[in-house]
């Protein structure tokens, strides 16, 4: 058996009910994959993305309908030892890449002290602008538990509001392309456990902005709350899903307030009726 066919079979084998059954659930439960959808997997080099272009080789290859997947890679302007990183463990896991170029790193390093939000925008663009140009009508991240939970606490501790990470999520500038995260249930350690099982070595943050900048991972506020769901869990195990179950329990008569399609509605526009 060649390594990549190990690693595969590692997948649905040994690492079945950690990982496959929690893709193989939340494309079932979320409805993330349809039949003859035409899906692009973006692998941004990490062990996330890699492990979501496996997962989907599988899933073509077992599941009960028929779908189409490219897998892509945009070169925002990696150096080159971070890009040849990508290439030789695409080869290793025996993943057709299509690797294409954009100036993005060039474009956001002048702007200033916080290039994140420009750089996700115009990384978002162009995937979505490659999408189109490869029919698809689906774009899948590699996105997992741990990034919902935290981003929860972000915008609850951050942005004064209970909003989360959606398993999905229609575009709004790009009509009849998706964005699916069919990671959304498996745990950021177990993904970790698999590429150390595995030895093997993914990008990190091949950012060269944060490159530049000391301390930066520790100082930003998504591993600030990467630290917090930990303490959380060294107290009580089960925490984290507790808060990821609650998104999916608001109890609408015990809030002060909501929104709907950008509209605030207040408990109180129907309170006098409820006396």
């Amino acid at each position: 058996m060649k390594r990549y066919e190990e690693i595969e079979r590692s997948i649905i084998k040994k690492y079945r009910k950690d990982i496959w059954s929690k893709f193989v659930k939340a494309v079932i439960e979320y409805e993330l994959i349809k039949e003859n959808d035409k899906i692009m997997v973006c692998i941004s080099g990490g062990k996330d993305s890699f492990l979501l272009a496996k997962c989907m080789e599988e899933l073509q290859k077992h599941g009960k309908f028929p779908f189409e997947v490219h897998y892509v890679c945009m070169n925002p302007g990696y150096t080159d030892k971070n890009r040849d990183l990508i290439l030789e463990n695409a080869k290793k896991l025996n993943i057709s890449l299509e690797m294409f170029d954009s100036n993005i790193f060039e474009v956001v390093s002048d702007v200033g002290q916080s290039p994140c939000y420009l750089c996700a925008r115009m990384r978002r663009g162009c995937l979505y602008k490659k999408a189109q140009e490869l029919g698809c009508n689906k774009i899948a991240l590699g996105h997992h538990f741990d990034d919902v939970i935290e981003t929860t606490l972000l915008n609850l501790f951050y942005g004064a509001e209970i909003k989360t990470m959606m398993p999905k999520l229609p575009s709004d500038n790009f009509p009849g392309i998706e964005l699916i995260r069919p990671m959304y249930l498996i745990k950021e350690h177990d993904i970790k456990a698999w590429a150390k099982f595995h030895d093997l070595t993914f990008l990190n943050c091949a950012c060269r902005f944060t490159e530049k900048v000391s301390n930066h991972e520790e100082s930003s506020k998504r591993h600030e709350m990467k630290e917090l769901v930990e303490h959380f869990r060294s107290i009580q195990p089960t925490i984290d899903y507790n808060v990821f179950k609650a998104l999916d329990n608001i109890n609408m008569d015990c809030i002060l307030g909501y929104k709907r399609n950008r509209e605030y509605h207040s408990f109180l526009e129907d309170y006098d009726s409820k006396k």
